[in-house]
């Protein structure tokens, strides 16, 4: 019967093409990965790898063994693992892709709580703004919003996502404040450009009684970074459509004043991502559980608009 160390090194290569970075994901030596699926070809009597100086391909025996196993290997894995100690103590590296400016605000604030609950878990928290691979890029737990879900991956809402119209003090002065959304069109504003088209965006407001409106500022800046739009309007120089937990410090001290109250843009949630297999690791399980019941019961309405 192979060994899993085999098995693993057989499903790593394949999944990323390359005995050094298999190797590197599970930190052994590419000696040892080598090593372990030669020794699993051998016992196979099949050749499961192309090998060349450039590059690493499956067999057709190869890929067909692959889509047999590499599931089982994850399931298998993750059940040893909350076997293994009885206790079910969470423990270990806790791997987290998240944007900088959400970690800075939402996460850290939460890491000495979280640690103080579960010492033995340590944090391997990865900042950036690209988007991961949850599985095969190797992340227990993706935080963000509007992520697609791939195969064996699931979400769970944390908070919602809407942006609201907001100006500052200095620009409502002399000006009428708006009672409905066209009151607000045309405007002068500081407004951002669609990452896919490079246009101006135009959004589309909705009210708690199911209206909707398409609004658009006449562009007086342009920002692509919700900071730097709420900046904008801070500093008067325009409305601007902002997510609600980014202008909701300076709602508070009165330095910018919200248009609209009953309307805003609904862009969907932001939500924690994690490995749907049914054995998940208690690290993770309770980090996930531990961010939900911290943004249902004290962060909601920093991020609602409506």
């Amino acid at each position: 019967m192979e060994t899993l160390g085999n098995l693993e090194s057989f499903v790593r290569a394949a999944q990323f093409r390359s005995f050094s970075e298999a190797a590197r994901r599970m930190g052994v030596s590419a000696a040892a990965v080598s090593k372990n699926v030669a020794r699993l070809e051998s016992n196979l009597g099949t050749r499961l790898f192309q090998r060349n100086t450039r590059s690493l391909t499956l067999t057709e025996a190869g890929d067909a063994f692959y889509a047999q196993v590499a599931d089982s290997l994850e399931t298998i894995q993750a059940a040893v693992a909350q076997v293994g100690d009885n206790r079910n103590v969470p423990a270990g590296r806790l791997r987290v892709n998240v944007a900088p400016s959400f970690a800075y605000d939402y996460l850290l604030p939460l890491l000495k709580p979280f640690k103080e609950k579960y010492p033995a878990v340590i944090p391997d928290w990865h900042l950036t703004l690209a988007r991961a691979d949850l599985v095969g890029d190797g992340f227990d737990v993706a935080i963000g919003g509007g992520m697609e879900l791939s195969p064996g991956v699931v979400a769970r809402e944390l908070a919602k996502l809407h942006l609201v119209a907001v100006a500052s003090p200095d620009w409502l002065e002399g000006r009428k404040l708006p009672q409905t959304p066209a009151d607000l069109q045309g405007q002068p504003g500081v407004v951002t450009r669609s990452t896919d088209t490079g246009r101006l965006r135009a959004w589309t407001l909705r009210s708690a009684a199911g209206e909707t409106f398409d609004l658009t500022l006449d562009p007086a800046a342009i920002m692509n970074d919700p900071e730097a739009l709420c900046g904008c309007a801070r500093m008067g120089m325009g409305a601007a459509l902002v997510p609600m937990e980014r202008a909701w410090p300076w709602l508070q001290t009165g330095e910018l004043v919200r248009l609209l109250p009953e309307w805003y843009v609904d862009l969907g949630s932001v939500s924690v991502y994690y490995s749907a297999r049914k054995a998940l690791p208690a690290k993770t399980r309770v980090f996930v559980d531990f961010l939900v019941e911290h943004f249902r019961t004290t962060m909601g309405s920093r991020f609602r608009g409506g």
